[in-house]
């Protein structure tokens, strides 16, 4: 496949979390999941030792059930936001109308989640429970810029992806679903991948980077 006209800092710029603009009619070749993900491999990593694993999930049943266990960690999550946003409605009106649609654009993926022709569970050999502060970022450290590498490599192949954590409140259920041994092995997101309606995705609105820049000391 051809990849898009995109330079490098367009593709870093516009690959965005997409979950209304994904099509769920149209498949996804397994090679090119492939071809992602053989980019992917060559992220770097903690200590040069690759501990990553991909369960990549296109069995529609299996698809539906790992959709069921991510809309329930979505329910407890939601209703624990709700009482936040609704508080910026009077505070800060601004900030509210932005929260609103992106918890519109969430409910409609934890909706439609099981429909995406492909959902991809990263994971990393280990667990992270009870570890300091400096081992849980060496081990998300370690895998996060491979799944990164995936997502952008699936946007210059005009795929769609989004990052979410929300069914690793129910990890272990996830786990038995897709035989993930859980006991040896951390699971740390769930991306579902489709291809996008159109390609025209935008950079994001974002603070002044003045703002973000602390030099020298805080």
């Amino acid at each position: 496949m051809s990849l898009l006209n995109l330079s490098p800092d367009e593709l870093l710029s516009t690959t965005r979390s997409v979950r209304k603009r994904l099509d769920f009619g149209r498949p996804v070749e397994p090679e090119l999941i492939d071809e992602c993900l053989r980019l992917a491999l060559q992220a770097p990593t903690g200590g040069n030792v690759q501990r990553w694993h991909f369960v990549v999930v296109t069995d529609p049943e299996t698809r539906r059930a790992l959709g069921d266990i991510y809309r329930k960690g979505w329910a407890t999550y939601s209703a624990a936001q709700q009482p936040i946003i609704e508080r910026l409605r009077e505070r800060h009106p601004e900030k509210y109308a932005v929260q609103v649609r992106v918890a519109e654009s969430a409910q409609y993926l934890a909706d439609h989640m099981h429909e995406a022709p492909v959902l991809l569970v990263p994971c990393i050999s280990g667990r992270v429970e009870g570890r300091g502060n400096a081992e849980l970022a060496s081990t998300y450290g370690s895998i996060l810029p491979a799944v990164w590498s995936f997502m952008l490599a699936a946007r210059a192949r005009g795929l769609g992806t989004s990052w979410t954590t929300i069914h690793l409140q129910h990890e272990r259920e996830a786990a038995e679903l897709l035989g993930i041994p859980y006991e040896r092995v951390t699971q740390v997101a769930l991306v579902p991948v489709a291809y996008t309606r159109g390609t025209d995705f935008k950079p994001a609105g974002r603070e002044p980077v003045e703002q973000v820049i602390h030099r020298d000391r805080w």
